[in-house]
């Protein structure tokens, strides 16, 4: 037995299997007609195995193989290979955490995209298009990006915020028993304000820039428990209470220890936190404090290291600290600050605008209506403050325990730092409030993955960091192909360099 082609008058060609008998050619099967050259290869190769079964079975040879290899490769097509690093990584992750229970295959999409290349949202349209051959419009992004507005009742920010306390609860062993809060200001490349977007006091500078606040909770190590939005003319001190108390209610935890910085020390704040029984950790400001006090802690004379604690008249104990790092710091701040204002003033750009306490403006003096100067006498007082810090607390926690936790403050001003670069949620070129809160909705989720991929290489010990970690998912591909003869499609990895391999297997276990 042996196969042919036959031509036919039409310019195809038939494959046809024939067996000599009595002398004459016999067609004992037809695989197949075509005039494509590489169909009528796998004819042939089909024609092969049709004899081969029929003979028994036996060893190919290397030519043969080549022959086939060669073939299949010559049918490979750009839209067969994509990158699949992303939702080989990320998407594991995404599941993992419980973030499949949102029956959305575009909220998948959007975060993934956040994770692996963050920035506008035409960029995630190249990423759809180009990386998972998922073709959308700008429109239907935005579209769906509304749709993550706790206003339209979807109820995506309610289960986001679940899922993520839920990976908090089980990082933490069950147990949330101390809670982080600060806020951030949001900036937007925009001139005009609204009800939401308003111009106030930006920690990003961005003072003439229509803003909103991000009021974060997290828990230890930075893991999340909740967010909100408050507009940008809020005064932060008043979003403490509220924020805490409706995610307590959402969750369920008991009263844990409240940490927050010196911006959030208000009188009604600790009062609140106080008849809503909370313990609480607040950053002191000991130099607008009252005299008494003021007196009190300079009579300390406070060494490098040392730690003293008392209760004010008001009964909630101050615990000071005094640290030689943060007094060489906090001495050179001032003398930076002092040449600035001396250069300022020489080059008569210095107004009376400049004279307010912000900054080192507290070193101007006003003589008359006109006449700025520089108030020596008020900046060397300064320098009996340097190196000095001070907490206000309800906790009956041993005074370096206090400053322990309040140091784990940074736990919070690094989750904004990992959105503000690495997730790039700023600034904000949305203008809608539904898309803006959809669009800090992402944010929020791609952080979550984000964070528990770093702990998980911590753990492992990776020899790599969290940023090459994701340069590395960038290339790592698959491909699709269909099988010639049960016409199955199938998907396959390629080989991975042994970082990518520990990479995924990170991410998997």
């Amino acid at each position: 037995m042996f196969f042919r082609r036959k031509p036919n008058k039409s310019g195809t060609f038939s494959v046809q299997v024939i067996e000599k008998r009595d002398g004459k050619s016999v067609v004992i099967q037809r695989i197949g007609t075509s005039d494509d050259e590489i169909e009528l290869r796998r004819l042939e190769r089909k024609a092969q195995q049709w004899i081969d079964e029929q003979r028994g079975p036996k060893l190919p040879f290397a030519w043969e193989k080549d022959d086939v290899i060669s073939d299949f490769m010559s049918t490979l097509a750009n839209s067969q290979v994509r990158v699949y690093g992303p939702e080989l990584v990320y998407g594991s992750l995404y599941d993992q955490i419980g973030y499949n229970a949102i029956k959305d295959e575009m909220f998948r999409h959007l975060v993934v995209c956040r994770l692996f290349n963050p920035g506008s949202k035409l960029k995630t349209i190249d990423y759809l298009n180009r990386y998972l051959h998922v073709i959308k419009s700008v429109d239907s992004i935005y579209r769906f990006v509304d749709r993550l507005s706790p206003a339209e009742g979807c109820g995506i920010k309610e289960q986001v915020e679940q899922i993520s306390y839920a990976q908090t609860w089980k990082v933490l062993g069950g147990k949330v028993g101390v809670v982080f809060y600060d806020m951030t200001t949001l900036y937007f490349e925009a001139a005009d304000e609204d009800d939401l977007r308003r111009c106030g006091f930006s920690k990003d500078g961005k003072h003439r820039n229509p803003q909103i606040f991000l009021g974060l909770l997290v828990a230890a190590g930075g893991n999340p428990i909740g967010y909100d939005i408050f507009e940008g003319n809020i005064h932060e001190g008043k979003t403490l209470i509220p924020m805490v108390e409706s995610l307590a209610g959402k969750f369920g935890f008991d009263h844990p220890v409240v940490i927050a910085d010196a911006g959030l020390l208000s009188t009604k704040n600790i009062e609140a936190l106080e008849e809503a029984e909370y313990e609480y950790i607040l950053g002191a400001r000991p130099k607008n404090d009252s005299a008494e006090v003021k007196k009190k802690i300079l009579s300390m004379n406070l060494c490098d290291g040392q730690v003293r604690s008392f209760k004010r008249k008001d009964g909630r104990r101050m615990v000071v600290s005094m640290s030689g790092k943060r007094a060489k710091n906090d001495a050179k701040n001032r003398r930076d600050g002092l040449r600035r204002l001396e250069k300022k003033l020489g080059a008569g750009r210095l107004t009376k605008n400049n004279i307010n306490n912000r900054g080192y403006n507290k070193y101007l003096h006003m003589d008359g209506e006109v006449k700025i100067s520089i108030d020596y006498a008020k900046f060397e007082a300064d320098a009996a403050w340097d190196g000095i810090k001070a907490y206000i607390t309800n906790s009956k926690m041993p005074p370096k325990k206090i400053i322990e936790n309040y140091h784990n403050l940074w736990f919070i001003e690094r989750a904004f730092k990992m959105n503000k670069t690495d997730l790039r949620i700023r600034p904000i070129y949305h203008r809608l409030r539904n898309r803006i809160e959809g669009h800090i909705c992402l944010c929020f989720t791609a952080y979550t993955i984000m964070l528990e991929l770093e702990r998980r290489l911590k753990k492992a010990k990776a020899p790599f960091s969290l940023n090459q970690a994701r340069e590395m998912t960038k290339n790592i591909y698959s491909i699709t192909y269909t099988l010639p003869e049960t016409k199955q499609e199938r998907t396959a990895v390629l080989k991975m360099s042994s970082d990518q391999q520990l990479l995924v297997e990170i991410a998997k276990s």
